[in-house]
């Protein structure tokens, strides 16, 4: 290795929340706790929405949502009535910073972090991230390279499959290998490999917590106390803290550390069916009420006489059935911001199963996005400040629900992860407050001291 240059490694932890990490557990995270004392940290304002492919994204290239064309795992791709597409790498058509670092022949090591996947060439190497599916896929760059990462991890793991299901003894052990492969997979290859920039994400953090929230906090509405998973988030954090404390080591004290998320979590409280509302107040028709709770891609919509309709996710996606615009529209042009306006007011003022207001928030795109690319939601919403889910399923006969649609969960995202930081340049540590995922990525070119192109949104964090 070229000792001469700056080097800065992030890890990435999906969803860790500061309310875990800084707050309940920093004293039982040595690696963590020292980082706090001896460097910068703060909460880390995440996107809206908080979905993990707009906030990785945004993260690495400083630029918004709203700019990348990318409001969530789906998106719709067409105005028709159509399966919405899963986001890729080809979405993202915004520099990376590791592509602004390739122009500077700085090399990078990339591990997990989404969306990557099908893996695009870069100066290093790269292995994509869970939407890969499995390792029968093509998922490093350069596609030989596979061969090494699976012989250094032992037979690597891109997910967990199924966390969402009650097998928890083998969703936990599942979640430990893949990190387990992750982290052996990264510590071999900073000591033996040349690079300029390290990152890796790893996808446990989130995954345990939508699996086994419930068995720690008192507050969650199923809460499950006195088990074998009691401490299983806890444990897992403990076990990541080790990790990070040898990741350190490696890295050596010339270089500077980040340790990031793309946004946080909560306990999950339950779901509002926002269909079902829209149904209940005459915006959406169906042919035929269900006779059992059906995905909404299975019911038989009257798209004629319908208005507006939304589909399942942490976030609401409110989209209007606009003439001119969708197939079959409806919503006259000079009804749109009326009807919008009338949504919005409706939405915030649904109340949960026993009358108690909601904290719900509704955004218009051009609102909190300074450019809309893409086709973004109408209106998007946040249910409870993230404590419920939006329900797209039908036949619940009620405008809630105590499960998600998509499968048991115990925890929803949060609008605020996690930074820290800790280097030889860091001359000021401390909390720093007002911190946004734009920020880390021209705070890490700065560490390299190369400046930020045109158009990156964020500021240096020092």
């Amino acid at each position: 290795m070229d000792y001469s240059k700056k080097k800065v490694v992030v890890i990435g932890l999906d969803g860790a929340p500061p309310e875990l990490v800084f707050d309940r557990w920093l004293h039982e995270l040595p690696t963590l706790k020292r980082l706090a004392a001896s460097g910068i940290d703060g909460e880390l304002e995440s996107t809206i929405p908080s979905i993990t492919c707009p906030a990785w994204a945004s993260m690495v290239t400083g630029r918004n949502p709203g700019r990348l064309g990318i409001y969530g795992f789906r998106n719709r791709t067409s105005y028709d009535y159509g399966e919405m597409s899963f986001v890729d790498s080809s979405w993202v058509k915004e520099e990376n910073l590791w592509d602004v670092l390739a122009r500077r022949d700085r090399r990078s090591i990339l591990l997990g972090i989404p969306p990557s996947y099908p893996p695009r060439p870069v100066n290093g190497l790269l292995v994509s991230c869970f939407l890969a599916g499995d390792t029968s896929a093509a998922y490093t760059f350069p596609a030989e390279f596979k061969r090494e990462v699976e012989d250094l991890s032992g037979g690597y793991i891109l997910d967990v499959k199924d966390f969402r299901t009650g097998e928890k003894r083998s969703v936990l052990n599942a979640i430990y290998r893949m990190t387990e492969k992750r982290f052996r997979l990264a510590k071999a290859l900073l000591r033996k490999r040349d690079w300029d920039f390290f990152m890796l994400t790893e996808m446990g953090t989130d995954r345990i917590q939508h699996a086994f929230w419930r068995f720690f906090d008192s507050e969650h509405p199923r809460y499950c106390p006195d088990t074998e998973f009691s401490d299983a988030v806890l444990n897992y954090y403990r076990y990541l803290d080790r990790e990070i404390g040898e990741i350190l080591d490696i890295a050596g004290d010339d270089a500077t550390v980040m340790v990031v998320s793309d946004h946080g979590a909560k306990r999950f409280e339950g779901g509002i069916c926002a269909n079902e509302w829209l149904i209940a107040n005459g915006y959406l028709r169906l042919k035929e009420y269900p006779d059992k709770p059906t995905p909404f891609r299975e019911l038989e919509i009257d798209w004629r006489r319908t208005s507006a309709w939304t589909e399942s996710g942490f976030y609401g996606r409110i989209f209007l059935n606009v003439r001119g615009r969708e197939p079959l529209g409806v919503v006259h042009a000079n009804d749109y911001h009326r009807i919008r306006n009338e949504l919005a007011r409706g939405l915030e003022a649904i109340t949960g199963p026993h009358g108690r207001r909601l904290e719900t928030s509704v955004f218009r795109p051009e609102d909190i996005y300074p450019e809309v690319r893409g086709i973004a939601p109408d209106l998007l919403v946040y249910f409870d400040d993230q404590r419920c889910r939006s329900i797209g399923s039908v036949g619940h006969h009620s405008l809630w629900t105590d499960e998600n649609d998509n499968g048991s969960d115990d925890a929803n995202h949060s609008q605020h992860g996690i930074f820290m930081t800790y280097g030889p340049d860091i001359k000021n540590p401390g909390r720093r407050e007002g911190l946004n995922i734009k920020d880390v990525a021209p705070t890490i070119l700065a560490q390299l001291e190369i400046p930020p192109p045109t158009g990156m949104e964020g500021k240096q964090i020092n």
